[in-house]
């Protein structure tokens, strides 16, 4: 088992629509290196791919966003996305955003991720993974994670069904899903309110190869709760 290491990349600059988002955060002084995974935020995701809008019309814009309103509850709405994610305002924010605008998730997270990884690998010649992170709240538990709403170049997801724990005992429901404790860890050292918008962890095992955030997503005939 190896070490994981987090290594938050400083320096990024303000990030506006039409931004080269990989060549900006290689411009910085960080390391890169083969298997590394590359957290971007989603906020910096979304700016560069110029999903503004004006903030008087932040509900309006939540409404359009969403396929299907869960709750209401004053100016909060908690409802699902085209992407099929559960959140509140469909992911609409305006936090870390200059003037008078709010941003929107991208239209597809896991395509922002491909396309930085694409970047990245053009301009560096190296394979990692990426993950578009953005912070949720969870059913039934006070206070918000990051989570990852778009990866590229591994399987969000380490599979241990059919493998025995260390009493012998097998394996029948355990799925773990790498990408969102990728995500998490990232956002130990990015934070809300110091500029930094991507991160470097290294050392997380995964199964590199074709991967999606989609897949991170609950079908609805499988979900109880809805």
């Amino acid at each position: 088992m190896s070490a994981v290491t987090v290594i938050p990349i400083e320096g990024v600059p303000e990030i506006e629509a039409g931004d080269d988002l990989a060549a900006l955060i290689l411009a910085t002084d960080v390391e890169l290196l083969p298997r590394d995974v590359l957290v971007v935020a989603q906020k910096v995701v979304s700016k560069a791919e110029d999903r503004f809008v004006e903030a008087k019309d932040r509900t309006g814009a939540a409404l359009r966003e969403s396929t299907r309103v869960l709750r209401k509850q004053g100016d909060m709405i908690i409802s699902q996305t085209r992407h099929g994610f559960v959140c509140a305002n469909a992911g609409v924010d305006a936090s870390n955003v200059e003037g008078d605008r709010v941003v929107l998730l991208p239209l597809d997270p896991d395509l922002s991720a491909r396309r930085i990884r694409a970047r990245v690998a053009h301009l560096r010649e190296i394979d990692i993974g990426v993950v578009v992170a953005d912070t949720f709240g969870r059913a039934w538990r006070i206070g918000q994670t990051n989570v990852a709403i778009g990866v590229a170049g591994f399987d969000p997801f380490v599979d241990y069904v059919g493998e025995t724990d260390v009493f012998g005992q097998e394996l029948v429901a355990t799925r773990i899903c790498v990408a969102d404790q990728i995500a998490g860890a990232a956002e130990m050292v990015m934070k809300k309110t110091t500029g930094i918008c991507a991160a470097v962890v290294r050392g997380a095992e995964v199964s590199w190869g074709r991967g999606a955030a989609g897949s991170i997503v609950r079908p609805p005939g499988e979900d109880l709760f809805r």
